[in-house]
């Protein structure tokens, strides 16, 4: 089996097929397929504590988490970035319902939905009577399902009620049901454009897993969709969206993967810091906002992101 690498940088950037062991290695023309020639990454803000779940607010603008602030952040395309919410209940993941409300994983072990008039409701916090661990990431699907993933971080072993760490799948009336706890710390997850496929990291074992959707929600035939290894040492499996093409971007060893919908790789952004999360924002879904430790990045792409909420098939 031959060794390649195949490599172009852009612009501060490097977008690269790293040395990968496959005998069917992508040439530099798939990478051109997600990223134009001249695309850069550009650093929009800093100063940040440790920061997590960008999404983007259809009304034209990015909120995202600084968990160690306690505060969910605004940032407008004229690049001012003001408080949206202190204290935030060290607010992780975000994501939007199909009315466009916030939803967002609260590492204070709850579910919360900002309502239109900014009042906060509390979806879940507990499963089988026992309080929820430190909900991370969440995701929505088109029947206005709210799936999360549920790891310890952010609390003390000595607070765990449940004894496992799942994924949940909250219904539109509201009942919850655990759909896996074989994880050893899920994180991160993405639908696939369909929504028959559901995408979850386990920042442990250092893989994304790929789940069968069923009819009724419920998740099956769970395997490794890809292993995100190699010799750097900075950066897990984390925070992950999909493209409409069915394309995979997971944060990962050494900056932002981006995987075919086969899992293999096609290339890898490197991001400055340490990467922790992504949104597809702005008009058009073709920028990919990039949270990594301290500072808001993005990227202008040349395919549009699956947006919150809302099935990625036409």
């Amino acid at each position: 089996m031959k060794k390649s690498t195949w490599q172009t940088i852009i612009c501060g950037c490097i977008l690269s097929i790293l040395t990968v062991q496959h005998s069917n290695v992508y040439s530099l023309s798939s990478l051109q397929e997600v990223a134009y020639s001249n695309a850069k990454v550009e650093k929009l803000s800093g100063g940040f504590k440790f920061i997590e779940g960008p999404v983007w607010d259809r009304r034209g603008f990015l909120l995202f988490s600084d968990i160690s602030a306690n505060t969910i952040y605004k940032w407008t395309p004229n690049g001012q970035t003001s408080i949206f919410r202190y204290p935030a209940g060290r607010a992780n993941g975000n994501t939007l319902d199909l009315e466009g409300r916030l939803i967002t994983a609260e590492q204070d072990r709850r579910l919360v939905r900002t309502e239109q008039n900014n009042t906060l409701t509390v979806l879940t916090e507990r499963y089988g009577g026992k309080q929820l661990n430190s909900p991370n990431d969440v995701v929505v699907k088109s029947d206005g399902s709210i799936y999360f993933t549920d790891p310890p971080y952010g609390i003390s072993k000595e607070k765990e009620e449940l004894g496992f760490y799942g994924v949940y799948r909250r219904s539109p009336n509201g009942t919850l049901i655990l759909l896996t706890n074989e994880m050893v710390r899920p994180n991160g997850l993405a639908f696939s454009p369909d929504e028959k496929k559901l995408y979850v990291s386990d920042s442990e074992n250092g893989h994304i897993r790929v789940f069968q959707v069923n009819s009724d929600g419920k998740l099956s035939e769970g395997r490794v969709f890809a292993q995100l290894k190699g010799p750097e040492n900075k950066g897990v499996p984390d925070g992950m969206k999909v493209d409409v093409q069915g394309n995979v971007y997971c944060s990962g060893l050494g900056g932002l993967w981006v995987l075919s919908p086969t899992g293999q790789l096609l290339g890898k952004i490197i991001v400055p810091e340490v990467v922790t999360n992504l949104a597809w924002g702005d008009k058009d879904y073709k920028s990919l906002y990039i949270t990594a430790t301290g500072s808001l990045y993005r990227i202008r792409l040349n395919v549009a992101g699956v947006q919150p909420g809302k099935s990625g098939l036409p």
